[in-house]
């Protein structure tokens, strides 16, 4: 099978989902538009709009499969959508979050939620309006997502966050060390909740002895290098679910303290070792960890066991190419 993804690179996604994709023998190439400082190249054809659209008809003629991402497609006004439906191909558009995060919807049952990243609530229904006209299937990756596109689409499909396990050896944290090390790397600070983070790290050094380090405007892989080194993670306290920082974490065998929304937790599974840390009770989380050196390294085990039986690439794959097997 021939199949294409594009056009926003979220979180590494589709270059994982394609090279895995290439080794069950399928001809997969991921165009990304979207070029940061997180700096991902793997099975990436990076490009921009305008050459993409310039090569757009002949994209359409050769692949047999278009897997959108983001809310976005290769023409103006998804145009391209029409002509691959017409052409009888099989499509189907991957939404990540703030792409579709309505302002009022995400408050009713998250007093935290930041949504200053997502489009106006009427450029949301526009696009999703526009999209599923001629796709009928969405992917999510968790139940956060799910409620904002599922009136829009015939099926929504949840397929969690894949990783490529070969690259994350585990390093647990020290069952008796003292002084822990604590890491933040917001992307966006707003949507992180840094300011919350930050007020609570700086309550806890009057009384505890730790050592803490933002990170800021670095590459994916530089990211990692110092996360190896870390005893505990703090990531997003306001959003509600987890993103792919978290499945890293805990793929190299670290705590994380993270915020899962109370309606959602059942959604996931049991396992889930994610500290779960708000903006009101943050600070008694991190300082549970400071104060618990072999509650963090369990939790950093348990993490890796999670990651491993729900994330690993290949069991995600699996999960992908039965959606695409549903696909009309």
């Amino acid at each position: 099978m021939k199949i294409f993804h594009g056009i926003v690179e979220i979180a590494g996604q589709m270059g994982i989902l394609c090279g895995g994709l290439k080794k069950r023998g399928n001809i997969a190439s991921a165009y990304n538009t979207f070029h940061s400082y997180l700096g991902y190249k793997e099975h990436l054809i990076n490009t921009s709009v305008s050459e993409l659209r310039n090569t757009a008809k002949h994209i359409i003629n050769f692949y047999d499969l278009f897997h959108f991402h983001y809310a976005t497609s290769m023409e103006e006004q998804f145009a391209d959508l029409q002509k691959i439906r017409e052409k009888g191909k099989k499509a189907i558009m991957h939404h990540w979050g703030n792409d579709v995060r309505f302002h009022d919807m995400a408050r009713i049952n998250n007093p935290y939620v930041y949504t200053g990243d997502s489009p106006p609530n009427e450029e949301i229904h526009r696009k999703l309006s526009i999209i599923s006209k001629y796709i009928s299937d969405a992917i999510v990756q968790d139940y956060e997502v799910l409620p904002y596109v599922e009136k829009y689409y015939k099926r929504v499909h949840i397929l969690p966050l894949a990783i490529d396990l070969t690259r994350f050896k585990p390093s647990y944290p020290e069952k008796d060390k003292k002084k822990p090390l604590i890491l933040h790397a917001p992307t966006n600070p707003d949507f992180k909740g840094t300011i919350y983070v930050e007020k609570a790290i700086e309550e806890l050094r009057k009384t505890h002895s730790f050592d803490y380090k933002r990170i800021e405007k670095m590459s994916n892989a530089e990211v990692l290098k110092l996360y190896k080194k870390a005893d505990i993670i703090l990531d997003q306290i306001l959003c509600g679910s987890y993103g792919l920082l978290s499945v890293e974490s805990m793929a190299l065998g670290k705590p994380v303290v993270g915020f899962i929304r109370p309606d959602l937790v059942d959604k996931f599974p049991s396992s889930l070792p994610i500290v779960n840390g708000n903006p009101d009770n943050v600070k008694e989380k991190i300082k549970m960890l400071i104060e618990s050196p072999k509650q963090r390294h369990h939790l950093g085990i348990m993490g890796r066991k999670y990651v491993e039986r729900y994330h690993e690439r290949d069991i995600v794959l699996n999960k992908l190419l039965a959606i695409y097997a549903q696909l009309k």
